[in-house]
């Protein structure tokens, strides 16, 4: 599978990019296509990614408990999960019926994801210049038909190198969402998202997961959620300020880099 270096170098990438709108998908694959990393049945992806999910719930534990006890008695409690929900629902759709598609066939090619990363960098750079004055500045209080269309947005990230959190971000910007509050909502929309998908991806591949090499695992595992939970506090303030004009530049940047040494034989 790879040394401990390898797995700290990984686990690392999925904490620094998974919550950020630049693709950790398409970041993992890159990398683990130029170092000529790759896991039997997808274990050590799936359990990074893993570790990226349990960081984010560490973070929003506290937000999430509150939110559901006064569900109980509180109607705005009530609609603001419905509101999450309603945008998860369009993944679990399109996920089910595409799901071998797009870990077969997608997930195999590298130019896609850097012409992805490319071209979604450019949008980023759009919409943070184009985007329309905001109307919503609270996550949790986004009207249904709203957080519907967000998920479906969301859909476009099954495509690597596209970015799930820059798909929902951008989808959120277009409908007068607030720049911090829309990634906020990419935040507590991705816990039932990527809750499923890890759920997922575990029983597929339950015949084929190898945990042979377990010190790597728990190395990108642990790397994985300490650097997620370190990202999660910092990018909403950071967004507030500064938007996301850097992270399109990031993508473009990567995005071409890797494109031309592939283009090169690498």
């Amino acid at each position: 599978m790879g040394d401990t270096l390898t797995a700290a170098l990984l686990g690392l990438l999925e904490g620094l990019t998974e919550f950020i709108p630049v693709s950790s998908t398409g970041h993992l694959l890159l990398a683990g296509h130029f170092l000529g990393f790759e896991a039997a049945g997808k274990t050590f992806e799936v359990v990074i990614q893993l570790g990226a999910v349990l960081a984010l719930f560490s973070v929003y534990a506290a937000k999430l408990t509150g939110l559901f006890l006064a569900a109980r008695t509180d109607e705005a409690a009530r609609r603001s999960i419905v509101s999450v929900l309603l945008a998860f629902f369009p993944a679990v759709i399109v996920g089910l019926l595409a799901h071998d598609f797009i870990k077969n066939v997608l997930f195999e090619t590298p130019k896609l994801i850097c012409i992805m990363l490319i071209l979604g960098g450019i949008v980023l750079l759009v919409v943070d210049r184009i985007a329309p004055k905001p109307v919503h500045f609270d996550a949790l209080k986004l009207p249904f038909g709203k957080s519907l269309v967000i998920g479906f947005c969301q859909c476009l990230a099954m495509i690597p190198g596209v970015s799930r959190s820059g798909a929902t971000i951008v989808g959120a910007l277009f409908l007068g969402v607030e720049k911090r509050a829309a990634a906020e909502f990419s935040f507590l929309l991705s816990l039932p998202t990527m809750g499923a998908a890890v759920a997922y991806d575990l029983f597929k591949n339950r015949d084929s997961l190898d945990f042979g090499a377990l010190w790597e695992i728990a190395v990108g595992f642990g790397i994985a959620f300490l650097t997620a939970a370190l990202v999660v506090r910092w990018v909403l303030n950071f967004v507030g300020k500064h938007g996301y004009s850097v992270f399109g530049w990031w993508r473009i940047i990567v995005g071409s880099v890797a494109l031309a040494a592939l283009f090169a034989g690498f």
